[in-house]
C-alpha cells in the first residue's frame, strides 16, 4: 500500500489525467478492506450455491459491455461511470471461480460422468473467454484458462483427459498459427484487425521499437541503487501508473524497494500457498488454488513485461498497480480466502 501511494503521488508529476489518481487510490484500498471484512464475515456456502447466477450476471454485464461500454487503448472493455470505470471481466474472475468450484464439488468420478464435467467447465470457461476476446482483452482470457487448468488439477479427473485436452489445444492453436503466418487475409476476415493487431504485437513484442518498452528500460536503466524518489521530470511511459508501475516503483525506490516489493510478494505467495493445506473442503482448496495462480501470473506477467521479456498485455501488478475494478475484485478474493481458512471444513 505505502509503495502503491507513493507511485499514485508521482505519477501526478508526469501527466494532468493522473492528478486525482493517489486520491482514488486510497479510496480503492478504504473500500477494498472493507469488503474484505465484510465477506470474511458472511456465509461462504451462500456464494458457492448461488454461483451460477453470479455467473450468468457476469455473463450479462461481458455482454453489456461490448454494446454499450467505452474504448479505451482499443478496447471496449469499460463502463466509464462517472466516479468509477468498471471492468466486467475483473468480477468475472470471481464468478467464473466460484461456478468452476461449486461444479468440481459436485462431480463424481466415472468414464461418462467425466467426459461430461469436462465438457461443462470448457463450456462456462469458453463463453466468457469468446466475450473478452471480442473486446479484446487478451490477458483475461489467460487468466479464464489458468482458472479453467486449476481446477482440473484438483478435480481428480484422469490423466488421460489432460493428454487428449492438451492435445485439442495443440490443434486450436496449430490451425490459428497458421492461419496468422500464412493466411492472414482470412484470419483478419474472421476476428477482425483490432485482434489481429494485438496478436502482432504479443508475437513481435521484441522486434520494433516502442516507446514505453524504450523508455520504461531507459528509466531501470537510469536509477540508482536506492532510488531517485519523487522526480518532477520524469521520462514518460504511457500507463505508468498501471501497466508499467513496476518501473515507477524502481524509480522511486531503487533497485533494493525493487526487492523489498518482490519479498513482499514472495511472503504472500508462501502465505496463500500455505492456507491451501488448511482447508479440508474441495470447494475451497479450489478456489485457493485458482487464486494462487491467477495472483502469481499477474506477477510474473507485469514485472517481465516491464523488463521486457514477456509482451505488453495489460496486465496490472497486483495490490501496487492503480485501478478500481482490479483492486476491488482482488479484496474480495482476500475476503473469500479469509472465510474459508476461518471455516476450516
Amino acid at each position: 500500500m505505502i509503495a502503491s501511494f507513493f507511485c499514485m503521488y508521482q505519477a501526478t508529476f508526469i501527466k494532468s489525467i493522473y492528478t486525482y489518481h493517489l486520491y482514488k487510490q486510497i479510496l480503492w484500498f478504504i473500500i477494498g478492506f472493507f469488503l474484505l471484512f465484510i465477506i470474511s464475515k458472511l456465509k461462504i456456502l451462500f456464494f458457492f450455491q448461488y454461483s451460477f447466477l453470479f455467473y450468468i450476471f457476469g455473463i450479462f454485464l461481458l455482454i453489456l459491455v461490448l454494446f454499450f461500454g467505452d474504448v479505451t487503448n482499443g478496447a471496449r472493455a469499460w463502463f466509464h461511470l462517472k466516479f468509477f470505470n468498471l471492468q466486467p471481466s475483473e468480477f468475472m474472475k470471481i464468478a467464473l471461480l466460484l461456478y468452476l468450484a461449486k461444479i468440481t464439488n459436485d462431480f463424481k468420478l466415472g468414464n461418462i460422468k467425466e467426459i461430461f464435467y469436462i465438457g461443462k467447465c470448457i463450456l462456462i470457461t469458453f463463453l466468457p473467454s469468446f466475450l473478452v476476446f471480442l473486446e479484446p482483452d487478451t490477458g483475461a482470457i489467460v487468466i479464464f484458462l489458468l482458472l479453467l487448468l486449476s481446477t482440473f488439477l484438483l478435480s481428480g479427473i484422469r490423466k488421460r483427459w489432460f493428454v487428449l485436452s492438451f492435445l485439442v489445444l495443440f490443434l486450436i492453436l496449430g490451425g490459428f498459427f497458421y492461419l496468422y503466418f500464412w493466411k492472414q487475409d482470412l484470419l483478419i476476415q474472421l476476428i477482425g484487425t483490432s485482434f489481429f493487431y494485438r496478436m502482432d504485437r504479443i508475437l513481435h513484442f521484441r522486434d520494433g521499437t516502442g516507446m514505453q518498452l524504450n523508455n520504461a528500460l531507459a528509466t531501470i536503466g537510469n536509477t540508482s541503487f536506492l532510488g531517485n524518489g519523487i522526480q518532477k521530470d520524469l521520462l514518460y511511459v504511457p500507463e505508468f501508473p498501471t501497466d508499467f508501475v513496476f518501473t515507477l516503483s524502481i524509480s522511486i525506490f531503487g533497485f533494493l524497494g525493487a526487492f523489498i516489493i518482490l519479498f513482499c510478494y514472495f511472503i504472500l505467495n508462501v502465505y496463500f500457498l500455505s492456507r491451501l493445506f488448511l482447508v479440508k473442503s474441495l470447494e475451497g482448496k479450489i478456489f485457493i488454488h485458482g487464486f494462487l495462480y491467477i495472483f502469481v501470473y499477474q506477477q510474473l506477467q507485469n514485472i517481465f513485461m516491464n523488463l521486457g521479456l514477456l509482451p505488453i498485455m495489460g496486465i496490472p501488478l497486483p495490490f501496487l498497480s492503480y485501478g478500481g475494478s482490479n483492486m476491488i475484485v482482488y479484496f474480495i478474493l482476500l475476503g473469500f480466502i479469509l472465510n474459508l481458512i476461518k471455516k476450516k471444513d
